[in-house]
């Protein structure tokens, strides 16, 4: 409570900026490890339940011990758990550019060829 004295200075700024960001980063940790935890189907509710209490009642312990028992999981999981759009999405714009004139059919089947073995 130091800085509180002097009013509005500089040195008081940055320490607000920084606890803010500190803050915002702590809040983006939290959200990450609880999506996590509701996604996952290899775990009881029990376990759940008891990650999210720990949440609650010791939130830095709780995160960081998350992130250091669980991070290579999560790693795994964010990879299966990213949206099967992309494959869709690049067979669209494909299309859009045959329908342009951009590409050629030649070069739209030679493209979609390869990526339609990935939807198997």
């Amino acid at each position: 409570m130091f800085f509180l004295s002097e009013g509005f200075t500089f040195r008081n700024f940055i320490v607000d900026t920084f606890a803010i960001f500190v803050f915002i980063v702590w809040l983006w940790l939290l959200i990450t490890v609880v999506a996590d935890l509701l996604r996952r189907s290899d775990i009881s509710g029990w376990t759940k339940a008891a990650w999210i209490a720990g949440l609650v009642l010791l939130p830095y312990i709780a995160v960081f011990g998350y992130f250091i028992t669980q991070g290579k999981g999560m790693a795994m999981r964010q990879v299966l758990y990213r949206p099967a759009n992309s494959i869709a999405d690049e067979i669209e714009k494909l299309n859009r550019l045959k329908q342009q004139n951009l590409i050629s059919e030649a070069e739209f089947a030679r493209l979609r060829s390869q990526l339609t073995p990935l939807l198997d």
